[in-house]
């Protein structure tokens, strides 16, 4: 398996705009991302969120590193996590719950479907 370079992440193009799944209220945020699914069951990339609220709906286990924006994840029957640019975050396969994005969010990701 080689290596996945992701480069220049601040700039990286994405995918047109596309509207969240599971959306909490208005305004509707809509998603933008680069992707890179691997043989491995590993799915790296970045992924830019517009402000508003909607559901977590990933159950696999996943790492990122936030380089853009704020926002506040409150996983369901947790405490809210505040978070902001120059943060990182593990989240346990199944941690379900609802984003509320403050500012344009960016974020590398990795995900691990193991």
């Amino acid at each position: 398996m080689k290596a996945t370079l992701l480069k220049n992440t601040h700039d990286l193009p994405l995918s047109e705009p596309a509207p969240v799944a599971v959306p909490v209220g208005e305004p509707v945020p809509h998603t933008r991302v680069h992707s890179v699914e691997r043989t491995d069951q590993v799915e790296t990339g970045v992924w830019e969120c517009s402000p508003g609220r909607f559901r977590r709906q990933i159950v696999e286990q996943e790492f990122c590193h936030f380089t853009h924006g704020s926002c506040t994840f409150t996983p369901d029957g947790g405490e809210p996590i505040e978070i902001k640019a120059g943060d990182a975050l593990l989240l346990p396969a199944n941690s379900l719950g609802v984003w509320d994005v403050k500012e344009t969010l960016r974020k590398t990701y990795v995900i691990i479907s193991r």
